[in-house]
Parts: C-alpha cells; structure tokens; sequence
C-alpha cells in the first residue's frame, strides 16, 4: 500500500493551495481519510478528517479556509487550503483509515506560507 501526497509548495500569505492524496495497493475498504502537519519543534496535529459517509472534521486553526474531500472510486483525499497564514506552515501528511481497522501514512509535503 502505497499514499502518495502531491501539491505542497510555497505560497503568499493569502493564498491557497490544494493538496492530494492518491492510496494504491491492497489497501482494502476505507473508512476514514484526513490529513495531519507538522510543523517545526511542535506535535503533529490533525487537520481534517473526512469518513466514508463524508462527515467531516477540521481543527479549529483552519476551520472555514480548509474543505476536505474524496473521491471513493480513484482512493484519493483532497485538501483546498485558503487564506493561507504563515503559522500554516508545515509538512502535511495524508493517511487511511481502513475499517481492519489499519492506518496508512503519506510520506508527507512541505508546505511553507511566506509572509
């Protein structure tokens, strides 16, 4: 099994980006999708969380400038970022949930919001 995460990069405060997150292999059914960062000196925190229902979760630093989704048939989340701010400034890593339950981790990308 195989995540891997694409759209990272470097952006003005203000702006937006959108990251994807495609898993590949046997990876089963799924149920939860989301994404965690993980900025310099600090934990990793999750970001959003979308469920095979589609119920969704944000954390509240991105509430209402991040929209989680996901597309069943391609096992890919997406996350469009908007009004990005400097703290937003992280490596962000996707992961899968499946209903084993087992949890699949991205490598990661690097996302750095300059002021």
């Amino acid at each position: 099994v195989q995540l891997q995460a694409s759209g990272g990069g470097l952006v003005q405060a203000g702006g937006s980006l959108r990251l994807s997150c495609a898993a590949s292999g046997s990876i089963g059914r799924i149920n939860a999708m989301g994404w965690y960062r993980q900025a310099p000196g600090r934990q990793r925190e999750l970001v959003a969380v979308i469920t095979s229902g589609d119920s969704t979760n944000y954390a509240d630093a991105v509430e209402g400038r991040c929209g989680i989704s996901r597309d069943n048939a391609e096992n890919t989340v997406y996350l469009q970022m908007d009004s990005l701010k400097p703290e937003d400034t992280a490596v962000y890593y996707c992961y899968v949930q499946t209903v084993l339950p087992r949890v699949y981790w991205g490598r990661g990308t690097q996302v750095t919001v300059s002021s």
